[in-house]
C-alpha cells in the first residue's frame, strides 16, 4: 500500500517478481534499511530524488530506446498499467480501485473511454 500524495488515499500497487528481484539486489548492494530511500538525491544529502530528477531518468530511458520523448513520461507509465488492465478485462471498477480514484467518472476520463462503453461495462461489473 502507498499513500497518494494528491488525495492522501492509500492505494495498493503491484511489483512484479522480476522487479522485486531487482529491488532486492539494489537494497543488498546499497546496504539499505527499511527506513532508507531507494534512490538518493545527488544534490541533497540524505534526501530522496525529486520528481524532476525522476522525469529526466524516464526521458533518458525513452531516448535510449529510440522512442519519441514527447510521447512518454512519468505519468504515461502510470497510465500504461491501467490501460493494459482495461484492454484485457474491461473492468473499470478494478482500475478505479488500483488508481485510487473516488469517482468512476474520473477513471473513465483518465482512460479516455467512451461514456456509453464505460456505463455498459460498469453496469455489467459486480461491485
Amino acid at each position: 500500500m502507498i499513500e497518494q500524495q494528491k488525495s492522501h488515499k492509500e492505494v495498493q500497487f503491484e511489483i512484479t517478481p522480476k522487479t522485486q528481484q531487482c529491488l532486492n539486489q539494489w537494497v543488498y548492494l546499497k546496504n539499505l534499511s527499511s527506513s532508507d530511500f531507494l534512490y538518493l538525491s545527488p544534490r541533497k544529502l540524505g534526501q530522496h530524488i525529486c520528481y524532476h530528477f525522476y522525469a529526466n531518468i524516464v526521458k533518458k530511458w525513452v531516448s535510449t530506446l529510440g522512442l519519441d520523448i514527447t510521447q512518454y513520461g512519468t505519468h504515461s507509465l502510470r497510465r500504461t498499467k491501467a490501460s493494459l488492465i482495461y484492454a484485457k478485462t474491461k473492468n473499470l471498477r478494478a482500475i478505479e480501485l488500483l488508481l485510487g480514484h473516488s469517482k468512476l467518472q474520473s477513471t473513465i476520463e483518465y482512460l479516455g473511454v467512451e461514456i456509453e462503453d464505460a456505463l455498459s461495462i460498469s453496469e455489467s461489473t459486480k461491485t
